[in-house]
């Protein structure tokens, strides 16, 4: 590869859709097939591939194809990206209060739970395994040699983007990507659907 491959990384619900429609926005191609469409707790769409899904049975034939683009791939599934593939993460950071209070919001959405929040106990619980889980997958990160990693924090892009905008554009403006519309980034993000807000 010539290129590294821009991936768009974090837990659920932590704002990589929303990271996805920037970069795109800001001049950087994205590579998705739109089969997973805008919905009630995505209304400005997901931006996925369905076949990153399949990382995890070990097909990367469709690695080639998102040189020089930007994909989303989900904070569990960066484990089986071969090692040696060039790549520039961006990852996103979120309170993990917000973070379970989403996801509790779409499995309501879903027919999945009867619940707006997890209670205390289960809270407490997940926050101890996505921890745990960031910790793994920031180890795996620093110990690839090929990948380059910026970790993007959602609550203060929506609270004060410049500082965290200058920062991805700088990350952003390698060979092939020439200019970043720093402007047409901001455009994308929406504070109306920060709807989890946690101190």
């Amino acid at each position: 590869m010539t290129q590294p491959i821009y991936i768009v990384s974090g837990l659920p619900r932590s704002g990589t859709s929303m990271m996805m429609s920037m970069l795109q926005a800001g001049g950087v191609p994205i590579l998705t097939d739109g089969e997973r469409v805008a919905d009630e707790d995505n209304p400005k769409g997901y931006f996925e591939l369905e076949r990153v899904k399949k990382l995890a049975s070990g097909d990367v034939a469709w690695l080639p194809e998102a040189e020089g683009k930007a994909v989303k791939i989900i904070s569990d599934l960066l484990q089986f990206l071969p090692k040696d593939i060039p790549c520039r993460v961006i990852f996103m950071r979120r309170r993990l209060s917000e973070i379970l209070a989403s996801q509790q919001r779409m499995l309501k959405h879903r027919g999945e739970s009867d619940h707006e929040a997890p209670d205390a106990d289960e809270a407490s619980e997940m926050r101890g395994i996505y921890q745990a889980h960031l910790d793994e997958i920031f180890a795996d990160l620093d110990g690839r040699p090929a990948c380059e990693t910026l970790y993007v924090n959602y609550n203060r892009m929506l609270s004060d983007p410049g500082p965290q905008l200058e920062k991805l554009a700088l990350f952003l403006e390698q060979p092939g990507i020439t200019e970043i519309d720093r402007a047409a980034m901001a455009g994308v993000i929406d504070k109306a659907l920060y709807r989890n807000r946690q101190q």
